[in-house]
């Protein structure tokens, strides 16, 4: 096979449950909810679920307890469970094996095939893992499995995640605008605006999905992920012509002019795959414009300073109030919407992040933040950010001498944040001030942005801002801008970090390291080991101390 292909086809198996007597118990709580119709059997289905996937043997229900969706109430079941098994086979009774009177509970069936294995076994824990067995409404009419139809939101979005987790280097999960930006194309609907006479969108069938557990949310912002379950249903899917996860069905023909069906060969597949758009890493997306006199300037402000907010109404000031992950002010470009005949609501109106952004310090605010240390990480998640013009508003206080810093000190440290770091520093005597400072500079960019057309060149990642953004060839740096909704999920301060990253933030704790050193040492040694390893290579103590005196930092290289 040619190297940088991805063969799809069933993983490996999975290793045996060390704890199949804990499983069994649990299928039977869970097969008796599902047959009187109670609401825990979904909460023991995300119990066998956890359960199937720890590797490590369970000695009691109270050591289960540190397992995702194990509460008091199941451990407790589990231990009264266990106290009976002893009773019935004795104090030495194994427990990480099933009795020998018992079989252990198969794994789970797809539901095109569940018909076919009811016949072979009438084994009541056939579906641990996956759905409850097949039940029947009032008046004997079996409930059919939910099966998205082909085009539709829940088809494109298992279909999305599906490839996605096949894809290599992939992180397992996907935000809500990439799912919504990836799934687009597979599905005949939108997923951000309603057609006319309803208010749903093709992403509402992902509350289905997840009610279905082939979906999983987690994280703030929401991570988006197939279940085992989904991937169960997509692997054991292949089998058949019609399955989600056909994936030649959407995919353009292969190249010499042979096109690959559904009964092609894993190889033909395999092939298709690798040439898939969500497999050549960042692409570019197509350009989203906003034409002069098409979008308003608008200031987004926090919500915290009711102040702040009346004497942006009475400067007259167009703002809204919005969360901010970096950042206290910033600028966007809202396009002007108008509302279409048959429904309700407007539809959404696309936003652009402007290249300006201030964080407004109070001196008692600079003060401690110097002392816990946040005046660093913000200033190094500002330069970080993807916005090239950050700005320090640093609102004077009438009296330093109650503060835990002297005065010379908190002057030096903006200095440094102006001729250090780079940034532009604002100083203004109280909240009025600064107001007045962010009513001009909205009233400059509306001027600067009132004959210019914004738009997007190339899609941000919403988990990677980090990376370079670099405009289109011929465009000019201001109309080269970002969406709003990828640079905030981008600016998450929780988010899940690289290995560099967090060698980064490590590296920045030491005392004298700022962002700029943290950044050279990065591009010379990138993880620890390889710093390690470097220094194991040295003979002598004297070149261990040398070693990152070479390293040039900052602008000046020096």
């Amino acid at each position: 096979m040619a190297p940088g292909t991805v063969r799809l086809g069933r993983k490996r198996p999975v290793p045996a449950c060390p704890n199949p007597l804990f499983l069994r118990w649990l299928t039977e709580l869970r097969d008796t909810a599902a047959q009187k119709g109670q609401q825990t059997q979904h909460s023991y289905n995300k119990a066998i679920s956890s359960l199937r996937r720890y590797p490590l043997p369970l000695r009691s229900g109270r050591e289960a307890k540190i397992l995702q969706n194990f509460g008091d109430g199941i451990c407790r079941l589990l231990d009264q469970r266990l106290e009976q098994h002893y009773a019935q086979h004795g104090p030495d009774a194994p427990i990480h094996s099933l009795p020998e009177d018992t079989n252990p509970a198969p794994g789970p069936t797809h539901p095109r095939h569940r018909h076919r294995s009811a016949d072979r076994s009438q084994d009541p824990t056939l579906s641990v893992g996956g759905a409850s067995p097949p039940k029947r409404k009032k008046g004997g009419v079996r409930v059919r499995e939910y099966v998205p139809q082909k085009s539709s939101g829940g088809y494109a979005v298992l279909l999305t995640l599906y490839r996605h987790e096949q894809a290599p280097g992939s992180q397992g999960f996907l935000l809500k605008s990439e799912l919504q930006r990836e799934a687009q194309p597979l599905c005949d609907k939108s997923f951000t605006v309603p057609e006319p006479g309803s208010r749903y969108t093709a992403w509402s069938s992902v509350s289905t999905l997840i009610q279905r557990e082939l979906v999983m949310k987690t994280h703030s912002p929401a991570r988006y992920s197939l279940t085992e379950k989904g991937q169960e249903e997509e692997e054991e899917g292949e089998e058949t012509a019609d399955t989600l996860s056909d994936c030649s069905v959407e995919r353009p023909p292969r190249g010499g002019g042979e096109e690959t069906g559904p009964s092609g060969s894993g190889n033909s597949q395999a092939s298709e795959v690798s040439q898939a758009p969500w497999m050549r890493g960042p692409d570019r997306e197509p350009e989203v414009t906003l034409h002069p006199g098409n979008y308003d300037i608008i200031l987004g402000a926090p919500s915290r300073k009711q102040e702040l907010v009346t004497e942006l109404r009475r400067n007259g000031v167009p703002f809204d109030v919005r969360k901010l992950h970096v950042g206290d002010f910033l600028w966007v470009a809202k396009e002007r919407v108008g509302y279409v005949p048959g429904q309700l609501r407007a539809p959404p109106a696309r936003e652009l992040v402007l290249d300006v952004i201030v964080e407004r310090k109070r001196m008692d605010d600079l003060c401690s933040s110097i002392i816990d240390g946040r005046f660093r990480e913000q200033k190094f998640r500002l330069k970080r950010c993807g916005l090239g013009r950050p700005v320090y508003l640093v609102e004077e206080s009438r009296s330093t001498a109650h503060l835990s810093l002297p005065e010379s000190t908190l002057r030096q440290a903006i200095v440094n944040t102006q001729v250090v770091d780079g940034f532009q520093v604002r100083r203004t005597a109280d909240i009025r001030e600064s107001v007045a400072y962010l009513t001009v500079m909205t009233r400059q960019l509306q001027r600067l942005y009132q004959v210019q057309t914004a738009c997007v060149c190339v899609s941000v990642r919403a988990h990677g801002l980090e990376e370079s953004v670099s405009p289109l060839p011929g465009r000019a740096p201001p109309c080269s801008l970002l969406i709003f909704t990828e640079f905030n999920q981008g600016a998450v301060k929780n988010k899940a970090q690289t290995v560099r990253e967090v060698f980064a933030r490590q590296l920045m704790q030491i005392s004298g390291v700022s962002g700029d050193k943290a950044a050279a040492l990065l591009e010379r040694y990138s993880t620890v080991s390889s710093l390690l390893q470097a220094y194991a290579k040295c003979p002598s103590d004297q070149e261990r101390e040398k070693l990152l005196a070479t390293v040039r930092y900052g602008k000046l290289q020096r």
